[in-house]
């Protein structure tokens, strides 16, 4: 820890002094030691001086690392944020909607901002994409929400819309057939797994009671 000043036994020191030597490439191939090195005094010469700079680099690519990771944190805050205002104001447009199964397809994604949204199922149903029996259960694994990333089985679920997912999101479907939502989008920042969850399985439950899978 910089700014405890520990006693060093003389012989390790020449140890590393000696090392140092024999490695005078050591340190420039290993910056990062640089954060727990004290400066060297500027008066000492040119070749410390130029100690002195890859040290206060190495703290200012540390610093722009942490403020890079900060902003990444708060991105994420505000995209989770802004997602669960949009199922909000998703589940308030399905209520209204004459034909629930017709407006995920239609409405849906520019609601959630997203590039396509389709309802699946196990057997046929109309405005619906029918898969094979067994798969949703399979996809699900028993949760509500899962989120890929370059899903191999896009053309499947998603079908013309199989390009534009980069990302998907497959929510679970209460009622009588099995069946799930399937979300589409080029981006990440939409879809964030870690806080968008909550919010994409209280529209599935909502959607589950607003259609009736025959």
């Amino acid at each position: 820890m910089r700014g405890v000043q520990a006693a060093v036994d003389p012989d390790l020191a020449d140890e590393v002094a000696a090392f140092l030597r024999s490695n005078p490439n050591f340190l420039a191939d290993n910056p990062d030691l640089y954060r727990v090195l004290t400066p060297p005094v500027r008066v000492h010469g040119e070749v410390l001086t130029d100690h002195m700079v890859a040290m206060i680099r190495a703290e200012r690519a540390q610093s722009a690392a942490l403020a890079m990771r900060a902003d990444g944190v708060v991105a994420a805050g505000r995209a989770a944020a802004g997602l669960a205002e949009r199922v909000q104001e998703a589940v308030l447009a399905l209520m209204s909607a004459a034909d629930p199964l017709e407006w995920v397809e239609a409405e849906l994604p520019g609601l959630l901002g997203l590039d396509a949204a389709s309802v699946c199922v196990e057997r046929y149903q109309a405005s619906t994409r029918r898969l094979p029996a067994g798969m949703i259960k399979r996809l699900l694994d028993g949760r509500d929400v899962v989120f890929r990333d370059r899903p191999g089985d896009a053309a499947l679920i998603h079908a013309e819309a199989a390009a534009l997912a980069r990302q998907d999101a497959l929510v679970r479907v209460p009622g009588t057939a099995p069946a799930m939502l399937a979300l589409a989008v080029r981006g990440r920042s939409v879809l964030n797994p870690k806080q968008g969850a909550g919010g994409l399985a209280f529209l599935g439950r909502a959607l589950g009671k607003a259609i009736h899978l025959g």
